[in-house]
């Protein structure tokens, strides 16, 4: 048969802030859940108003452009990419770029300013970008690889995620993203219409790393608050239960000395009317037991 070592309050200490850390582990992660989750409705409602401010923008500024006879609403609409350079991937030209590069260029750099967004750009029906922002505008070095991640205007994003949010008749219309550069992210889209006609769509790319860093924060923090807890809890814990168990260490060793026939002429006292009481009532008779036996064996 085994025998469990240890003080009872050392046990029950233990026993104790187990199922506290259990308690709080439980309550931690629920937090962590409730606070993604929280966060995630936060950046895709911030997206969605992205998309549909950024979509009414450049469908404006298009139909300026129109109206001002800066080009014609046929060019505007303009499906006949004309090849720039020997690329990997290809880039085009079409015939209202060069008002884009102007006019919008400055609109969607002003999304970048949210840590979040990492593109706002406006893509046609066929998935075509005539004008990134400048984070993406970077100068071509030649290698393939660089310029995949740095020079990304002008390029026909086809992939399905692409179409459809090129496509896309919905505001603020969401998909998970993995890009060519290895990145995987949120695209919220809304469509762009230009004289009432669906011109596009503006996609916002939203990292989901801002949720991750508040989620690790939000961890870390809660770890060191659970740390704290502990470290009181096991004080706390300890000494309320030395105190609680201070008479039944005392009634051990009056019931050592009773099993050693020693003391018995010294009354035990009542002093609780708990559980120790009864403790003690049961020792008290069981040493006038004793003293009786030992009189008579004195005869």
């Amino acid at each position: 048969m085994s025998i469990i070592t240890g003080s009872i309050s050392t046990k029950v200490a233990i026993v104790v802030n187990f199922s506290l850390l259990l308690v709080i582990a439980l309550g931690s992660y629920f937090l962590v859940v409730q606070q993604r989750q929280n966060l995630e409705e936060e950046l895709l409602n911030k997206g969605k108003m992205q998309s549909i401010v950024g979509a009414k923008m450049v469908g404006k500024i298009i139909e300026e452009a129109v109206d001002n006879g800066v080009f014609s609403i046929k060019d505007a609409f303009d499906t006949n990419y004309e090849a720039i350079g020997n690329f990997d991937p290809p880039k085009f030209h079409t015939k209202y770029d060069f008002y884009t590069d102007k006019a919008v260029l400055g609109i969607i750099d002003e999304f970048l300013l949210d840590e979040s967004v990492v593109f706002a750009v406006p893509v046609d029906t066929n998935g075509y970008l005539p004008t990134h922002n400048t984070r993406y505008q970077q100068p071509i070095t030649g290698d393939v690889d660089k310029d995949r991640v740095g020079n990304r205007t002008k390029r026909v994003f086809n992939d399905p995620v692409g179409l459809k949010a090129a496509q896309n008749m919905e505001q603020g219309f969401l998909q998970v993203y993995h890009r060519d550069t290895g990145k995987v992210m949120w695209d919220v889209s809304s469509p762009i219409y230009v004289k009432g006609k669906q011109w596009g769509g503006f996609r916002i790319g939203l990292s989901l790393d801002v949720i991750e860093r508040e989620k690790n924060n939000l961890m870390k923090s809660l770890l060191i608050v659970m740390g704290v807890i502990l470290v009181v809890s096991s004080l706390v814990t300890h000494v309320a239960v030395n105190f609680a168990l201070a008479p039944l260490k005392r009634l051990t060793g009056v019931a050592l000395d009773l099993a050693n026939a020693k003391n018995l002429e010294k009354e035990i006292p009542v002093t609780h009317k708990d559980e120790i009481g009864r403790l003690e009532e049961v020792l008290e008779r069981l040493r006038l037991s004793m003293l009786v036996v030992l009189k008579k064996r004195k005869r």
